[in-house]
């Protein structure tokens, strides 16, 4: 797992000491290393900031094949990479290194970019192609891995955070259009908050020539039109198993140790269970506390860890850490948090490198391909005929405009507009007004029209939010940037691509079936959890509201934060009614604080952001 670096110059030679300064921005992504390279004509770089964890002593990048025409950067696994490696090696390609990355470069050579559907595994990959002269630049499936692009003055910046692209030369100035989707609707895929930054899509990749850029898809979740013929629990449970289980297996491959992020919910304690399995000795397993019982999970995470024969290591979150260490957290997403569990997430990952691990197995995304949240099983029930009724009901134009491009409002699209207008007092009117027209646009970023059609609404929803808050939120805030920021290598078993359209594959009443949610999953699973985590209820993972202790360190964070001269001089809120609501929620209940925690920690993460990278 790495940190990458790509600068593209159609006009001038590329400044070589603003590639290196650039690479090393990303040492807390590779701090085994940064090492660049520039083409002869000093027109490509590649940087590298290579966190090592396969093949420890060889595999420094960038790479080349043999007659070097090809150079690349990889941040990320190829798992299963030994298998074909000795296809490629048969076929008479010569490798100098062990590491899964090179591997990427002999597929290209025998099949381009379409090189791309024989990878399995979560990366981002820069790849120089000589002889083309054009750069690939891709990401994986679901976006577990970031990628930006920006272009300046004829010079194409890229790389793994945006604050890479700023080191290299890029100026920061705010994309406002895109700062209030994110107020209003929690963010929109293919924008970030700085204007001309965009993210390559999940499952894409783009080629840069002196023609411009171009994008290609080359994966999608094509969700089935209708079910498959009726088959017994027991055979879907058992072909989920098997390649859930295999999923497991492969992402144990490393040379350095690996441990388990673990919570009292059934989709952690499965990826232990089953990974236990496979491992000659007992794994560590990492799991956050809480001192506030409502939000602590270390009890049900303590009997699964016993079960599994693993060690437990429990990692105590208090408020006033939280206050120490959000700006950093905030800083090194690069987005608006809507909790304090990225913190949380931040503070997790600091004890897991803290221990001496790299590496780390996760569950994130079983939510989003076995409907685990409360509001897939709303749009299971919900019909055409009820979810317009819904959207007239919740009044909008953001609604009406959602709901007339896709026929219904999904059950977290309509959450996320209700939220987002309870923001509207606070914003300058200014802002308010650069999103007209936009309340639906967003969605032209995804194949709408190809992926929805023919679909139940229970599978465009799962299509819509595995397209945006997945990678856009949770692989980012809950994932990536939060391990990275120390040097952690999350994997995650559930997004393997395999594992996902096994689950695609099946019908609603094996992910949802009354009040169980994911009822595969727990059947799969339950010779390796213990019957209260089979049984268990899913649980939001949430840090304890900001100003739960009106008298403590992260409370005193955010309200001088929020009364700075940053937060006066952000285009986005009214400073003065901002400053009254603080006011008032000094003398506020425990429920009137709880109530603005989502709308103040977006406040705080704006002015942070402004604060580190000062855009214009």
């Amino acid at each position: 797992m790495c940190g990458l670096v790509g600068i593209v110059s159609h006009r001038s030679p590329i400044d070589g000491e603003a590639l290196a300064r650039a690479t090393r921005s990303l040492a807390h992504r590779g701090p085994d290393g940064q090492r660049w390279w520039l083409a002869p004509d000093q027109r490509v770089g590649l940087g590298h900031a290579r966190l090592s964890i396969i093949d420890l002593a060889t595999g420094d990048q960038p790479i080349a094949n043999e007659d070097e025409t090809l150079w690349a950067v990889v941040n990320g696994e190829f798992y299963d990479f030994e298998r074909c490696r000795r296809q490629l090696e048969a076929r008479g390609h010569q490798f100098r290194t062990r590491s899964d990355s090179e591997i990427v470069l002999h597929l290209y050579e025998e099949r381009g970019p379409d090189c791309l559907a024989e990878l399995r595994g979560e990366f981002a990959i820069l790849l120089w192609d000589q002889k083309r002269q054009r750069l690939l630049a891709a990401r994986d499936r679901f976006g577990i891995k970031p990628l930006f692009h920006a272009e300046q003055d004829g010079v194409i910046y890229l790389g793994s955070e945006a604050k890479a692209l700023f080191t290299a030369g890029l100026h920061a100035r705010w994309d406002m259009a895109a700062a209030r989707d994110a107020l209003l609707l929690g963010g929109t895929p293919g924008r970030t908050l700085f204007a001309g930054v965009r993210p390559i899509l999940p499952g894409h990749y783009l080629l840069i020539e002196a023609g411009g850029i171009t994008s290609h898809r080359y994966w999608d979740f094509e969700y089935p039109t209708a079910d498959r013929p009726e088959r017994s629990d027991a055979d879907w449970a058992a072909e989920f198993r098997a390649v859930l289980e295999e999923a497991v297996r492969l992402r144990l491959r490393a040379d350095v140790p690996v441990g388990c992020y673990l919570s009292g919910g059934i989709d952690s304690c499965a990826i232990l269970g089953l990974a236990a399995r496979h491992c000659a000795g007992p794994l560590r397993a990492f799991t956050l506390s809480f001192a506030q019982p409502d939000y602590d999970e270390r009890a049900a995470a303590e009997e699964m860890a016993t079960r599994a024969g693993a060690e437990f290591q429990p990692v105590l979150v208090q408020q006033d850490e939280i206050a120490q260490h959000a700006p950093d957290a905030i800083a090194q997403a690069e987005m608006l948090f809507s909790n304090a569990h990225a913190v949380a997430k931040f503070l997790l990952s600091r004890a897991a490198r803290d221990a001496g691990y790299k590496v780390v197995l996760t569950g994130e995304g079983s939510d989003e391909i076995l409907g685990g949240y409360m509001h897939f099983r709303q749009d299971l029930r919900v019909n055409g005929a009820e979810a317009g009724m819904a959207a007239a009901n919740g009044a909008g134009p953001a609604l009406a405009a959602i709901e007339d491009r896709l026929g219904f409002v999904p059950g977290w699209l309509r959450i996320a507009v209700m939220q987002g207008a309870r923001m509207h007092p606070w914003l300058r009117p200014e802002m308010l007004a650069s999103g007209t027209g936009r309340d639906a646009a967003w969605l032209d970023e995804l194949d709408v029209d190809g992926q929805l059609a023919g679909r139940d609404r229970l599978r465009q929803s799962l299509y819509l939010w595995s397209k945006t808050r997945l990678p856009d939120y949770l692989l980012t805030a809950l994932g990536d940037r939060m391990e990275m920021a120390h040097s952690i290598e999350g994997r995650v078993p559930f997004l393997d691509h395999k594992v996902v359209e096994a689950a695609q594959r099946q019908p609603a009443a094996q992910k949802i079936r009354g009040p169980v949610h994911k009822f595969v999953l727990r059947e799969a699973v339950r010779d390796v959890v213990p019957d209260a985590v089979y049984r268990h209820r899913k649980q939001a993972f949430l840090n304890p509201p900001l100003l739960a202790e009106p008298a403590g360190r992260l409370s005193a964070l955010v309200q001088d934060t929020l009364r700075s001269r940053a937060m006066a001089e952000l285009p986005f809120f009214d400073y003065d009614r901002v400053s009254t609501l603080l006011d008032q929620l000094r003398g506020a209940d425990e429920t009137q604080r709880a109530a603005h925690d989502g709308m103040l920690m977006q406040m705080l993460s704006a002015c942070v952001l402004a604060q580190r990278y000062r855009p214009a």
